[in-house]
């Protein structure tokens, strides 16, 4: 089995080209050989009868002296036969098979009837006619030999078929390498993503399919480039985050073998043993929860209920942490119902709020406000803390991402909770983003249908 493209390339090319000049031959030889060969017994008939009428006119021997030296017999063979089968012939075959000539033709011609006949071959004809002459009635039977013009068109033609098939087998062989040098680049630069290396440049510069096949590679290189980057990011996020936890409850658990501990410490050990598990199956919870939301397996359980009192909802279950830091709320809630899986709203009501606590100062002040349309609403949480870069805004809700990393030791998180508000909101066909400025504070802006599509 030929495996090599270029192979393929060049072999159908060649095929194609046999096989069509094959075709067109037959093809041509069968629209023309018909009318070759009709015009051929035409001219072939009228240099019969001037035959006929030469001797008619002369004697016999003169007649055969002229006949014997006419110019047409280049093109003509002529035999003159006696009623015993016995022949005379003028002209030359010159390597050309003469058409064999039978009793019953030459009867039928003998008796004054005509034959006509047409061999195999272009332009080829066999005429039988009567002969009259001064020592009775012969048979003449005249021969069309190959035309000089009908000899150079098909020997033309044969070159040029040749010349064709040598300058076009040249030219495929040339094209073909052009034509796989990109698909090879491709091939090399999978295998070198496949190892890990995304520092690959195509350098095609085509606008034809294979450009944009490897325009198309690019992207998909560069998405898998920034995508690996954010698994990196992720295990050594989630390998500090895990880390903090089980270092935590080891040092405890063994602070707990002590025998000299206090009621009191060993309570708060416990504690806190207690705390880090719990934030360790939160982690958890929020990688099950991503997982399931990316691949869509997750169907929304639809609702419609009223969409200011669920986030009232929730930022009274966020009390203990924003009113341990003095921070306020400033609500400016429309009422508004909404059809959706309010469970899962309330994931990103509660991620949302709760970064905004966890990113403001002590004293600060929360807004909160809904702006409903004709077929949307919007929902707005600004708060007045840290900010976010703006070269991070882009990617906070990428899968894997932690934007201000700087300061990730201050701040737990895993950075999972915008991706999963982000295939959240993505779910219920909505929409959803962020204006911040350092130092000024972050507003999410969360859109979403009045009524979710049911897809």
């Amino acid at each position: 089995m030929i495996k090599s493209l270029y192979i393929r390339v060049v072999l159908t090319f060649l095929v194609s080209v046999i096989a069509g000049t094959v075709i067109a031959f037959y093809v041509s030889t069968w629209i023309f050989e018909e009318k070759l060969n009709v015009n051929a017994q035409i001219n072939l008939r009228n240099f019969g009868q001037d035959v006929v009428r030469i001797y008619k006119t002369l004697p016999l021997r003169e007649a055969d002296a002229f006949v014997s030296e006419m110019k047409q017999l280049d093109s003509y063979y002529i035999r003159i036969y006696e009623a015993t089968g016995q022949f005379q012939s003028y002209g030359k075959l010159n390597g050309h098979k003469s058409v064999m000539v039978t009793m019953e033709q030459l009867k039928k011609v003998i008796d004054g009837g005509v034959v006509q006949e047409t061999p195999n071959g272009i332009a080829s004809v066999l005429l039988g006619l009567p002969l009259k002459t001064e020592m009775g009635t012969k048979a003449m039977f005249l021969e069309t030999l190959a035309p000089p013009s009908a000899s150079f068109v098909a020997k033309w033609g044969l070159i040029f078929a040749i010349c064709s098939l040598i300058a076009g087998s040249l030219l495929i062989l040339v094209a073909s390498v052009f034509l796989v040098r990109p698909i090879n680049k491709l091939t090399k630069a999978t295998k070198r993503i496949a190892a890990g290396d995304f520092n690959v440049k195509l350098n095609i510069k085509q606008t034809s399919e294979l450009g944009t096949l490897a325009r198309s590679f690019e992207g998909m290189m560069h998405d898998l480039q920034q995508l690996e980057q954010m698994r990196r990011d992720f295990v050594s996020n989630v390998s500090h985050e895990v880390q903090s936890p089980l270092t935590s409850i080891s040092g405890y658990a063994q602070a707990l073998k002590q025998v000299n501990l206090s009621d009191q410490e060993r309570s708060r050990y416990l504690d806190i043993i207690i705390a880090e598990a719990k934030r360790m199956s939160k982690m958890s919870d929020s990688l099950l929860k991503l997982s399931l939301l990316e691949s869509q397996s997750q169907q929304l359980r639809l609702a419609t209920l009223s969409l200011d009192e669920k986030i009232r909802r929730v930022i009274v279950a966020l009390q203990p942490q924003w009113s341990a830091r003095n921070i306020h709320f400033e609500l400016n809630l429309q009422t508004v119902k909404v059809t959706a899986d309010h469970d899962q709203l309330n994931q990103v009501w509660t991620n949302i709020l709760a970064n905004s606590i966890k990113f403001s100062k002590d004293g600060g002040v929360i807004n909160v406000s809904i702006l409903q349309d004709i077929k949307n609403v919007t929902v707005r949480i600004s708060d007045s803390g840290i900010g976010i870069p703006l070269e991070d805004q882009k990617r906070i809700f990428e899968r894997f991402f932690k934007a201000d990393r700087s300061h990730s030791r201050k701040y737990e998180g895993s950075g999972m909770g915008l991706a999963i508000v982000k295939q959240i909101v993505s779910l219920h066909q909505g929409d959803i983003r962020v204006e911040s400025e350092l130092g000024q504070g972050t507003t999410f802006i969360v859109t979403l249908p009045i009524t979710t599509p049911i897809d």
